[in-house]
């Protein structure tokens, strides 16, 4: 990246917004070169087929990154690893689904897992993985804090004494 410095400190810029208005250009392209090389009907195909395989990874991934991840957290766990593997995975389809050929190649590589490994490695200091499930760690879950009610202490009806009906009579 460019650092330049202002007033002594250094600012880096931003290749993000370069590239979100490059990329419509640089898929454009894609069209056309593919285009040229096999046909028009089969350049559409390509597109189409991509953008299924990319909702039918989306769909699989989902369901199956969360029963991942709870497999991880049931055996106590670290489930940070499978869940950033799924949501590279749930990028990669996303970016299958795109139309163009640019953003299909970025997806695909995405889902090979050694490069989801090193993408893993450079991001997960980064990452933050919070607990609710008590002092003890991943697997160790509170099971002794049950509420029990008498019949008189729930009812299904408006409560007149409740707060928030006070303030809409006001």
């Amino acid at each position: 990246m460019a650092k330049h410095t202002t007033n002594g400190r250094i600012v880096r810029l931003s290749f993000v917004p370069f590239l979100l208005l490059a990329l419509p250009l640089m898929e454009i392209a894609g069209f056309v070169i593919v285009g040229k090389q096999v046909g028009a009907l089969a350049t559409v195909a390509l597109v189409l087929a991509s953008t299924m395989l990319g909702g039918m990874l989306l769909r699989r991934q989902g369901f199956s990154t969360m029963a991942t991840a709870r497999a991880e957290i049931d055996a106590g766990r670290d489930p940070s690893r499978p869940l950033a593997h799924g949501a590279m995975t749930v990028f990669s389809a996303l970016l299958l689904m795109v139309p163009g050929f640019i953003t299909s190649i970025i997806g695909l590589v995405f889902l090979l897992p050694p490069v989801r490994d090193l993408a893993w490695r450079l991001l997960k200091s980064r990452v933050t993985v919070v607990s609710s499930f008590g002092q003890g760690g991943f697997g160790q879950r509170r099971r002794d804090k049950t509420i029990d009610l008498d019949a008189e202490d729930f009812s299904r009806g408006p409560n007149a004494d409740s707060p928030w009906r006070r303030l809409k009579d006001e």
